[in-house]
């Protein structure tokens, strides 16, 4: 699963697709402004002004391409080709929100390709056989919602519960069932946004990795996405005084979590790529210099893309949990997150996208990807598999990432072509 390979087939002919580089890069930068933050950064939460903004937008440009607009029940926000000849949608996009901050690329690059390459396509050819659809989906980052990661890929999977509406709430208090009621949204009908009638999902992204860049490749296709586990540990020693207390008879916990941060560390690093683990969020109480500290809790996000490995990561880092706060006379708790299961990529659809770069002449890597996106929960419904472009530096969630116009346009060539194969019938 973790090998990259070159695409070697050889398919039967197919026009060249013709992107138009300037209006991309137009696109990208105007959508960059709205929440732009830090210079190069975007700073555009869920439901905030700025993400309200992006996506009427958006809106706007979906039917000045033709497509019919709507917004689902729970925000996404759906664009449409209809089909000639009916039949099940053909759809891509991504996710226009943002870490705070975060950079111009992440998710906003993946509409505007899938956008950009339908309407192509719809100039070129005319309407498409099979229904087209390009989509915004609503809170895939979490960062305005914690408890809401993926929150318009779920409802379309019908992964939403009334409970959700009352107990997630956003970084301001109010709860997700108010927010998206006070802006208009209909939550009470979330249920609604299941989709049954979806053929094909395919997602455009920056790589947000250093692969593609290493090997001088402009595009990535994925065929298998890593699944996550994630918990947070509470450590609990003993507060005490920071001169007082000789080091001998402490129970201090930013020690024992010191070392186990290592060993969280040490473990990835031991079994070996593509296996990963962080430490991204540590707290202490009392968090003050002349002070031991009562309690540490610090958050493991553990990720590989075989299921029984990425267990195996789980338990090695809970194993040396464990015996590190018995051998420091400290108590351990968790927290358990939501676990996401690998996603193996849909081997004909990744197929169709390792064609479609070799019809474009577009030399092509096939490769896991690290992150998470919405493509794993709609593989639920749907057949689904990626495509990356390359990431300078291989960096992302931060206003320095950056992807090169000639490197997106590659992948939006790509996306094109295997639409027009998937819903133009060519």
């Amino acid at each position: 699963m973790t090998d990259t390979t070159t695409t070697e087939h050889q398919p039967a002919a197919a026009p060249r697709i013709e992107i138009n580089a300037a209006l991309v890069e137009q696109r990208i930068m105007t959508l960059a402004e709205i929440g732009r933050c830090e210079d190069t950064g975007v700073c555009r939460a869920t439901f905030t002004p700025e993400w309200v903004e992006a996506q009427e937008l958006l809106r706007t440009w979906f039917e000045a391409a033709g497509m019919t607009a709507r917004y689902d029940p729970v925000g996404s926000l759906w664009g449409r080709y209809e089909g000639t000849e009916g039949g099940k949608v053909i759809a891509s996009g991504s996710h226009v929100d943002s870490q705070l901050p975060g950079g111009r690329y992440d998710g906003a690059l993946g509409i505007i390709s899938a956008l950009t390459a339908a309407e192509t396509l719809y100039r070129q050819f005319g309407p498409p056989r099979r229904p087209l659809e390009v989509v915004s989906f609503c809170e895939e980052e979490g960062s305005a919602f914690g408890g809401a990661r993926f929150w318009g890929s779920r409802a379309v999977t019908g992964r939403i519960t009334a409970e959700d509406l009352t107990t997630i709430k956003a970084t301001w208090g109010e709860t997700i069932g108010d927010t998206m009621r006070r802006l208009g949204f209909r939550a009470d009908e979330f249920a609604s946004a299941r989709r049954d009638d979806l053929d094909v999902f395919i997602e455009l992204h920056i790589e947000q990795g250093p692969i593609l860049e290493s090997e001088g490749i402009s595009v990535g296709v994925v065929n298998v996405i890593n699944g996550s586990h994630g918990y947070t540990v509470t450590v609990t020693g003993q507060a005490n005084h920071a001169g007082a207390r000789p080091m001998d008879m402490r129970r201090d916990p930013m020690v024992g979590a010191a070392e186990m941060i290592l060993a969280v560390n040490t473990n990835a690093l031991a079994m070996g790529r593509p296996a990963v683990s962080t430490v991204g969020h540590i707290t202490c109480i009392p968090n003050a210099g002349p002070i031991i500290p009562e309690s540490v809790t610090f958050s493991i996000d553990c990720r590989h893309n075989d299921p029984a490995q990425l267990e195996a990561l789980v338990q090695a880092h809970r194993d040396a949990v464990e015996e590190i706060a018995a051998r420091r006379n400290l108590s351990v708790s968790y927290r358990e997150r939501p676990m996401l299961a690998p996603c193996v990529c849909d081997p004909v659809v990744v197929s169709t996208l390792e064609q479609a770069a070799v019809r474009q002449g577009i030399p092509a890597l096939t490769m896991p990807s690290g992150a998470l996106h919405d493509t794993q929960r709609m593989s639920e419904v749907a057949r689904v598999a990626m495509l990356f472009v390359q990431s300078r530096d291989g960096r992302s969630h931060t206003p320095a990432e950056f992807t090169s116009i000639p490197h997106a346009v590659d992948g939006i060539r790509v996306l094109a072509d295997a639409l027009y194969h998937l819903a133009w019938g060519g």
